[in-house]
């Protein structure tokens, strides 16, 4: 059930070293695409130089951090590849934060310097006065986290240079500062890569933001340093995806539930030629099954990928060929990757029991920027946050997250349950489900839904359907019918700010 791909980066233990075996064996090969332009392996080197010049100019040296402000684009990837060759440190910056947000990171970080393509040019100079202002947040520098690896195997001191900091969405709280070595990086690239059969025939459509692991991290990295090519889209865009899987011919693409509901909806949908695709990829929350089936309608099997910004994020995944065979279930373990399911005290469940998700592994973060060492772990194990339980084939089944559970009146409601039922119902374009304060059961679910443009919901037909399908104390205790939910930039529903915005009606 687990069988994965040969390695297709063998033996190598920084992002520069497998580079530099690339491009020495095809230096014309096709590596990056984007818009009008392509890049060869050669072109992206001349980029990546250039980069490192710059890096030079500005006085960027190893250890430091670099903070990047751009949409999707070849100088972005070309940047980290040039940290990489210097051993600074590379912070992709979340461009849909407000400058606020964005000053906030860099204090925190304490970033030598701001960069970014040219439409961000305005605001990085108005970010620019934060550079090396270092907030005063108790605990360790980036340099200061060697040798802090909480939950990831321990490399020779050669392989802990860092590359990637990679701050959370800070849904839950402030951000925090994901610290990611190359060997990190590497395995997750590695385990990606082999997971989903990537090669140097391999050509990936890529257009979720690279300021996230999961736009950079899931496909892109691993299919670039396997040998393939990515074409970057800058932003989404439903009917540019379209047309280029029909023109370019990917093999593959990551998307996330608001994305693939938006090509659904694009009238060129039906028509598209989608022949090329070998598979699709999805993560980033639970994916309704109605959205996975109307891929598989199209012969396009929909493969899972579970993890977070602290885990690489390539940690429990389904393989392509299993992807028809098991859909909606998040997989096994990547390689290298342990798993267990737990209480927040560490304590694991009985079999078949819903737990926390915790991982450890090679893809692990080795801590968080400027928290108490082990912060987020128990025993060595990241605690995700997430819940799941685990079948007896032995792959896991995401059920939500543990901040999200509802406990009504002593009993658990898991949302995503709620959720997959009212995403099929007629006329439902989405949904989410929150628990909201109640003075006699603690807490009750709450219902708010879209319905699809120029359709209305059989709110009766609905609340007919939870009574023959969920027990009593599931069922919503308020249908709110709205314009829109709020979103993260990788298009998770904001629970905490959904449930906040009910109850003050």
């Amino acid at each position: 059930m687990t069988e994965v791909s040969p390695d297709p980066l063998p033996g190598e233990t920084s992002l520069d070293a497998v580079w530099q075996r690339l491009l020495a064996a095809d230096p014309l090969a096709l590596c990056v695409a984007g818009g009008a332009q392509e890049w060869s392996r050669c072109d992206f080197e001349q980029e990546i130089r250039a980069q490192v010049a710059a890096l030079s100019t500005e006085g960027v040296a190893a250890g430091d951090v670099l903070a990047w402000l751009g949409l999707n684009s070849a100088q972005m990837l070309a940047t980290l590849f040039a940290c990489g060759r210097v051993g600074a440190v590379f912070l992709p910056l979340n461009w849909r934060l407000t400058d606020e947000e964005l000053r906030q990171l860099l204090r925190h970080s304490g970033a030598r310097q701001v960069r970014g393509t040219p439409e961000m040019a305005e605001r990085v100079a108005l970010l620019a006065p934060e550079l090396g202002a270092r907030e005063g947040r108790a605990g360790p520098s980036v340099a200061d986290l060697a040798g802090a690896a909480q939950g990831s195997v321990r490399h020779p001191a050669t392989e802990l240079a860092d590359l990637l900091l990679v701050y959370t969405s800070g849904t839950t709280g402030l951000p925090k500062g994901a610290v990611h070595t190359q060997a990190q990086v590497l395995a997750n690239a590695r385990a990606a890569a082999a997971v989903q059969g990537f090669t140097s025939n391999t050509r990936v459509l890529s257009l979720l933001p690279m300021f996230h692991v999961g736009g950079l991290c899931i496909q892109v990295l691993p299919a670039l340093l396997a040998g393939g090519a990515v074409c970057l889209h800058a932003r989404f865009d439903p009917g540019l995806w379209l047309k280029d899987v029909a023109a370019w011919r990917p093999d593959t693409s990551l998307l996330v539930p608001a994305t693939m509901r938006a090509l659904l909806e694009h009238p060129a949908w039906p028509k598209t030629d989608l022949s090329s695709l070998r598979f699709i990829n999805s993560g980033s929350s639970v994916v309704p099954m109605a959205l996975i089936d109307r891929f598989h309608d199209r012969g396009v099997p929909v493969a899972q990928v579970y993890g977070a910004t602290e885990t690489g994020p390539f940690s429990i995944a389904t393989r392509p060929a299993q992807a028809l065979q098991y859909p909606g279930l998040a997989g096994w373990p990547a390689p290298g990757v342990q798993v267990r399911l737990a209480d927040p005290d560490g304590t694991v469940v009985d079999p078949g029991a819903v737990g926390e998700i915790q991982l450890r592994g090679p893809n692990v973060m080795r801590g968080y920027l400027g928290e108490p060492r082990g912060s987020g772990f128990v025993d060595g194990w990241f605690c995700t946050g997430d819940l799941a339980r685990q079948r007896p084939d032995g792959a896991y089944e995401v059920v939500g997250r543990s901040k999200d559970m509802i406990n009504s009146g002593g009993e658990k409601v898991f949302p995503a349950e709620i959720e997959s039922l009212v995403e099929a119902f007629p006329g439902v374009a989405e949904c989410a489900v929150v628990g909201l304060p109640d003075p006699q059961w603690g807490e009750v679910p709450a219902l708010a839904l879209v319905a699809r443009p120029g359709q209305d919901v059989n709110l009766q037909g609905l609340q007919a359907l939870f009574a023959a399908r969920l027990a009593r104390y599931k069922h919503p205790r308020r249908i709110v019918i709205r314009q829109d939910l709020p979103r993260t930039a990788l298009g998770k529903v904001q629970k905490a700010l959904l449930a906040q915005q009910l109850s003050q009606g």
